[in-house]
């Protein structure tokens, strides 16, 4: 009688439907098997509901690591969130990122909620003085914020260069009545200065 060889059935690995699983370990791998643009809604979907703390991590370094527009914003809508850790994994994943993340940051920036405009400054300290120290220039010749000016100018000690200092200039002036803020500019100038 001839062997008959068997052809093995294909293995099937997580799927999206899998990030719905009772079963944290099932979540977690299917959030870190995710890996196409087509996944994106599904990750952020399912980061609205997750409270795992590996799995949220997972999906959170899914969508960096597919990167794209689609998952900045997915992202950056965490960032809105009441929850601390939710925010963070947001921003670390966020500062991970490529070119998108400078595109994200200049929509952040510029958002009506100053937390918002916040916790860009910090995504910002990850990015190419290049470009995002001008963004920060900007945000400083128009926040009415003194909070989030000041972490536009601690993070502008960092990455900017001499073309940062006339909007601290003009910063220093508007806020002449915030005296932390005119210490860190202060500061920010005689750093940018010998650079």
């Amino acid at each position: 009688m001839p062997l008959i060889r068997k052809t093995a059935a294909p293995v099937v690995g997580p799927s999206a439907g899998d990030l719905d699983s009772a079963s944290a370990d099932a979540r977690w791998a299917a959030a870190r098997r995710l890996s196409s643009p087509e996944d994106v809604a599904s990750l952020s979907t399912a980061l609205e509901r997750e409270t795992e703390p590996r799995v949220r991590e997972a999906i959170f370094t899914s969508l960096a690591r597919i990167g794209g527009l689609q998952s900045a914003r997915a992202l950056a809508e965490r960032i809105r969130s009441d929850e601390a850790a939710l925010r963070t994994g947001a921003i670390d994943a966020l500062r991970s990122m490529g070119p998108e993340r400078e595109e994200m940051l200049a929509e952040l920036l510029a958002d009506p909620d100053s937390d918002v405009r916040l916790l860009a400054c910090e995504i910002a300290r990850q990015g190419q003085g290049e470009r995002a120290g001008p963004l920060l220039c900007d945000l400083l010749l128009r926040e009415t914020e003194p909070n989030v000016a000041a972490a536009a100018v601690e993070v502008l000690t960092e990455i900017g260069d001499s073309r940062a200092l006339p909007a601290l200039e003009r910063c220093g002036e508007r806020f002449a009545g915030e005296p932390f803020l005119s210490f860190a500019i202060s500061i920010a100038r005689d750093r940018i200065g010998v650079k």
